[in-house]
């Protein structure tokens, strides 16, 4: 059985990704088929990057970029939970994203996005940057609308039509994770 992280993309005070994540969180504990569990990267506190080595050389020097290292490493997917924020991702995701290399390689990714276009242009963002840190990205998103799916842009109450979307994403992301789990054993 693989493990799965849905990482909780913002840190922003008043942020709905945590909501979200914990949305996605409940859909996905009703499957027997991987473990899930939510990593919010504010628990981290990973400042602007700090460290001098570039981080495929894997010579984590800071307390914090080693706690995120081993929480990272310890799974083999993860669902990329994002706000859109000016057409991107958060800079505290991508800032949690360029900290480390090697945990992310050969692991499966999913995205579920929120903001006035759905977050979309977010997750296109992201699919980039994880090309290059050896992630295969499935093809399932979940796009959340603030508009439809934000009680007066706050309250996060999702149309129940989303949750199918949630499920297709994760089969997805559970086939590429345990296919990618070869590679890195090889």
């Amino acid at each position: 059985m693989i493990r799965i992280a849905i990482i909780v993309g913002s840190t922003r005070p008043g942020r709905k990704a945590e909501a979200v994540a914990r949305w996605v969180h409940g859909i996905a504990s009703k499957r027997s088929d991987a473990e899930f569990e939510v990593v919010d990267i504010k628990d981290f506190n990973l400042p602007l990057l700090d460290e001098a080595a570039p981080p495929m050389m894997g010579q984590y020097i800071q307390p914090h970029t080693k706690a995120w290292a081993a929480k990272i490493a310890a799974f083999d997917a993860y669902i990329f939970v994002t706000p859109e924020y000016n057409h991107g991702t958060s800079g505290a995701l991508k800032n949690a994203l360029d900290y480390l290399y090697r945990e992310w390689n050969n692991k499966a990714a999913g995205f579920v996005a929120y903001g006035s276009a759905g977050g979309v242009r977010a997750v296109e963002q992201l699919r980039l940057s994880l090309g290059e840190l050896m992630m295969a990205d499935v093809r399932q998103q979940v796009a959340l609308s603030l508009f439809t799916d934000f009680e007066n842009f706050t309250t996060f109450k999702p149309a129940a039509s989303h949750e199918k979307s949630v499920n297709t994403m994760i089969d997805q992301v559970i086939a590429w994770g345990g296919a990618l789990k070869t590679l890195r054993k090889a």
